[in-house]
């Protein structure tokens, strides 16, 4: 995750951090340069979900899947997480307030002094699913759009998707719940971003994620939707620009990307151009954030209760927290695992032979559909060869 606002407005500061090293209260907004050996746990708790979206990359529908945990195989996954002291439990999807039992297991997260926060389609959120979220302790709330009214329909094949997503975001923040807007760009809703910063500015929406596309599950389909390498250097442009001034306009929001850590990259060197006095403690803070955090700082757990290295590696199981706790699951010497925490030593071409491969690395995902070889190359890497060399 690259905080655009943190790098290019100095938000963040390398004190900062430091000042927080090895605690385990971290501010939420400085955890993605945490120097803690435990991860932010997203759990899919159910496949379920009420949307059929072009680009789910867990293929959910609106069915009952068979074997999902239990409440109590839940309630006791939790508590292991909290003896860990994991720094966030996501809860996702699917659509994870299908699940009945999401409050009380919110509640007891909560509880235990885990973050729990929620990933949304955000269509079943109205003002009692609000306030039921804020009684519960879930401390934010991340809603998913696609584009403006028509495209986010088309996307999540649902006339009227757009507005029940927006009503959500409303009834969240009314409720006093941190609410966030998350937007995965592509070939086909690209021209909607200035409608997307419009809405930000016009609904003070204060967190705005912007993902790129990771070639799994239905988004496996979607390689030749993806943005061309160009476009994605313009569109990073834009992006930047806009979080600059939204900042200098004094509108509250945090503009954010992830999965494609070479917009760190981009924007450090970017920086090293237009303000070099401040490209020092840029690049320190993307030493600190360690690019691709998929089996370091991040792990998923499917809804039966299988562990993996990133929510985007659904075929590759480390363990099952039915059989082991998460907590010995983690710090097992699984091979892939381990490589992944050196992950910079095993990747090739292009990704091999940058300077930056210790703060970025590419996505494995991406190089495993297009390449076969998961130490292959990212293919979604827009950087020249001259941006690729380390400077002095």
């Amino acid at each position: 995750m690259i905080g655009c606002t943190k790098l290019l407005c100095g938000t963040a500061t390398v004190s900062d951090i430091i000042q927080h090293s090895g605690q385990q209260d971290i501010p939420p907004e400085l955890l993605q340069f945490s120097d803690l050996n435990r991860p932010l746990v997203v759990w899919n708790m159910t496949n379920r979900c009420n949307l059929r979206c072009k680009h789910c990359y867990i293929e959910a529908e609106d069915h009952r899947y068979e074997n999902e945990l239990s409440t109590e195989e839940a309630k006791i996954f939790i508590a292991d997480l909290a003896e860990m002291k994991v720094p966030v439990l996501l809860f996702s999807g699917g659509e994870p307030l299908l699940r009945k039992d999401i409050f009380e297991l919110g509640a007891l997260a909560a509880q235990k002094g885990l973050r729990p926060v929620i990933s949304s389609n955000g269509t079943l959120i109205d003002d009692e699913m609000a306030k039921k979220i804020k009684a519960a302790g879930f401390q934010y709330v991340g809603i998913s759009v696609d584009g403006a009214p028509e495209t986010h329909d088309e996307f999540r094949n649902k006339k009227g998707a757009f507005e029940m997503a927006l009503k959500g975001i409303r009834a969240c923040m009314a409720n006093g719940v941190k609410t966030g807007m998350r937007f995965t760009v592509n070939s086909y809703n690209q021209q909607d971003l200035p409608r997307i910063f419009e809405i930000i500015e016009e609904e003070k929406i204060p967190r705005f994620c912007m993902y790129h596309l990771v070639y799994a599950g239905r988004g496996q389909e979607m390689i030749k939707m993806d943005t061309s390498l160009e476009e994605k250097r313009s569109i990073l442009d834009y992006v930047s620009r806009k979080t600059v001034e939204l900042f200098n306009s004094g509108v509250e929001t945090e503009i954010l990307t992830t999965d494609n850590h070479a917009d760190g990259i981009y924007l450090y060197n970017r920086i090293q151009e237009q303000d070099p006095a401040h490209a020092d403690e840029v690049v320190h803070l993307l030493q600190m954030h360690g690019g691709c955090s998929a089996g370091t700082k991040f792990a998923n757990v499917d809804s039966r209760g299988n562990v993996h290295p990133c929510q985007f590696w659904q075929d590759y199981t480390v363990g099952n927290v039915r059989e082991k706790p998460f907590s010995q699951i983690w710090t097992s010497d699984d091979e892939l695992m381990v490589k992944l925490r050196k992950k910079e030593q095993y990747v090739t071409g292009k990704c091999g032979e940058c300077g930056y491969k210790s703060l970025c690395a590419g996505c494995r995902i991406r190089a495993r559909a297009v390449h076969n070889d998961i130490w292959a190359e990212d293919p979604a890497c827009y950087l020249s060869v001259e941006e690729t060399r380390k400077k002095a």
